[in-house]
């Protein structure tokens, strides 16, 4: 039996995770997918919206397991987050994101729930998961190298290959070869997941690597043949509907990446009430899908005007590192920030062509706030955790 303080503790702990959901679908990882799209006049703002709100809750609900157990299960060890300490957790992160969206600092989603997350759990008696710490510490330090250094790569391949139909088509191959890669909740058995590469080799062969890598292949082939030919017949509508397929694809990403900071810490609150985890991801997709067609409107309308000065090229090289970066924290359940993936993915692809648009003290600046946050989140949220449990 769920005594009334607790109860009423859990409902404070489940209005923050709404909040959290609604302002991460506003924000980044509803607005930031689609802008180069809309830059590029591929697609309207209000189509934008509608389908990025809708990509984002198939991600919650077909990817969002790994970072969801990973942020309400493994940033602490040897204890399990109460009602309590849920709420403290969630309430910091969502007062600090507030904080950031009012006074226009850029704090970033998953520095401060992390953060929040082990501060409340240490003062709780729990152990430092370090190992989990070791994956996201690397994670979030090699992200800016790695995006902005592929973004970089990619920029220039399209900028100088004497083909843009060749050049494309081969960056459109790599995308094929990654998308039958990346894992469904959906596929697979015992509910552990699997890849459309795997599952298609399991069914006409044994599932082997070298059956895996014939289909990516195939995947690659068709991905690439397809843009090759679209790309002859009329290069600008091809990359406008390629910057849809990948801004889709991000989308989908960041509901799988992002949905498990706004309900992880209710994970262990949920599981008197045996709630599925499908219907948890769902709730908190929810959340995303919402914010997305009430705040993101607004914001891609206004971060298309600075994709705009990108041009195409640019905004694919942009967004492909972003997909794959966003999909490998998905498989190891790493809670990433999507500000930060998205922008050092632009930043690469500006020096592409003879500088970044922005400036090393904006840049200094936004760094500095992430670290911030999550250090404030910590300590903060092993403060009040603290002096809650003495009243």
């Amino acid at each position: 039996m769920v005594d009334i303080a607790t109860l009423a503790t859990l409902f404070i702990a489940v209005i923050a995770s709404a909040f959290m959901s609604w302002s991460i679908g506003a924000g980044s990882s509803g607005s930031t997918p689609f802008a180069p799209a809309v830059g590029a006049n591929a697609i309207s703002i209000m189509r934008a919206g509608l389908l990025v709100g809708i990509l984002c809750l198939a991600g919650a609900v077909l990817q969002g397991q790994n970072v969801t157990e990973a942020v309400g299960q493994e940033l602490i060890i040897g204890e399990e987050l109460s009602a309590q300490a849920a709420a403290i957790a969630l309430s910091l992160a969502a007062a600090l994101v507030a904080f950031g969206v009012f006074t226009g600092y850029p704090i970033a989603t998953a520095f401060t729930v992390t953060g929040a997350v082990i501060g409340v759990g240490l003062a709780m008696g729990g152990a430092p998961a370090w190992e989990k710490y070791a994956e996201i510490g690397a994670m979030w330090i090699l992200t800016p190298f790695i995006g902005g250094g592929v973004a970089y790569a990619v920029a220039r391949f399209l900028r100088e290959y004497d083909s843009p139909s060749v050049s494309m088509s081969l960056v459109g191959a790599v995308v094929g070869a990654m998308l039958v890669n990346i894992e469904f909740a959906v596929l697979g058995s015992n509910g552990d997941g699997s890849t459309i590469a795997a599952e298609l080799s399991a069914f006409f062969t044994d599932t082997t690597m070298l059956g895996i890598s014939l289909v990516t292949l195939v995947a690659a082939g068709l991905a690439g043949g397809i843009l090759y030919q679209r790309t002859r017949t009329d290069r600008v509508t091809a990359q406008r509907r390629f910057l849809i397929l990948l801004g889709s694809l991000v989308a989908f990403s960041a509901g799988g990446s992002q949905v498990g900071l706004t309900i992880g810490p209710l994970l262990p609150l949920l599981e008197p009430f045996s709630i599925s985890i499908t219907l948890i991801l769902f709730g908190g997709g929810l959340g995303l899908l919402i914010g997305s067609w009430t705040g993101a409107p607004r914001m891609i309308k206004a971060i298309s005007q600075d994709y705009s000065s990108l041009g195409p090229r640019r905004s694919i090289a942009a967004l492909v590192p972003s997909f794959a970066i966003a999909q490998t924290a998905v498989l190891f359940g790493i809670p990433i920030s999507f500000n930060e993936i998205i922008i050092s993915a632009i930043i690469g692809s500006g020096y592409a062509v003879g500088g970044s648009s922005v400036s090393r003290r904006k840049m200094g600046i936004t760094v500095l706030a992430w670290i911030a946050s999550f250090v404030a989140a910590l300590t903060v949220g092993y403060g009040a955790y603290t002096v809650t449990s003495l009243i």
